[in-house]
């Protein structure tokens, strides 16, 4: 029975494309790495994923059909056994040349079956190490797209937080300029309040001089106290004169009465 069966998962792992690709997986520096760089290695995760079934699915079937050979190759080695017991217990010329015929010809088919079975042997255990360099590279890459994807997801929040932080310092930005705003607002009030108050300094600078006025022009007191002198003053302003002696009142009295 041949193996050559096997040949279609070496092809497989012979695919120099397949190999590259692991290599480039297993190297890649996810460090820094955009959004669309992260989408791509995504995709050839999913590229690679299914090559790992593939080779999967394949490695069974082969390995499944390694294991009906075995089973054949075993029965075929306990028949030959059983004819060679046979062939050295009968005494039947007849009998013996016919097992002899019959071993000859399962000997051969052993023979031819053999190498090909431990050829087989070591083809799936290859095909089983590509299986495992494949699953391997499949989780690496996993691995550092995962890591990568964090990354990037924590800068993309880095950046979110930024953005706030920029947005809150324009914010307070807006709100000093508006408080400058207000301090001027404020400065125009005190102007007003200060021109009320110059206004009103004003106001009583003007009453002092009023009043500096009314007394400079209010009689001193010799001309009050000094009676000759006020009945003049009074007379020098039109004004009647007061009687000041007991008949004086009297006759004033008198003309009153008349």
């Amino acid at each position: 029975m041949g193996l050559s069966f096997f040949k279609s998962l070496l092809g497989v792992k012979a695919d120099q494309a397949v190999q590259s690709s692991i290599e480039l997986y297993v190297k890649w520096d996810p460090t820094g790495a955009s959004e669309a760089e992260l989408k791509t290695m995504e995709a050839k995760l999913d590229e690679l994923g299914l090559n790992v079934a593939k080779a999967r699915a394949r490695f069974t079937e082969t390995q499944k059909s390694l294991d009906t050979a075995n089973v054949l190759l075993h029965q075929r080695m306990t028949a030959a056994d059983s004819l060679q017991a046979q062939i050295e217990a009968t005494t039947d010329p007849a009998r013996k040349a016919s097992l002899e015929k019959s071993l000859g010809t399962l000997i051969g088919l052993l023979e031819q079956m053999t190498p090909e079975v431990e050829q087989g042997k070591k083809d799936a255990a290859d095909a089983h190490d590509f299986v495992a360099q494949l699953e391997d590279a499949y989780s690496t890459l996993g691995e550092k797209l995962k890591g990568a994807r964090g990354d990037l997801e924590r800068a993309q929040r880095d950046m979110e937080r930024a953005r706030l932080a920029k947005d809150a310092a324009t914010e307070r930005a807006d709100m000093a300029r508006s408080a400058a705003g207000l301090g001027s607002s404020g400065s125009s009030v005190n102007i007003a309040l200060k021109a009320m108050h110059d206004a009103a300094e004003k106001d009583r600078q003007a009453a002092e001089a009023q009043n500096s006025k009314a007394a400079l022009l209010k009689p001193t007191t010799p001309e009050t106290d000094d009676p000759n002198i006020a009945a003049a003053l009074a007379g020098a302003q039109g004004k009647p004169t007061q009687p000041q002696s007991l008949s004086e009142r009297l006759a004033a009295l008198k003309n009153s009465a008349a």
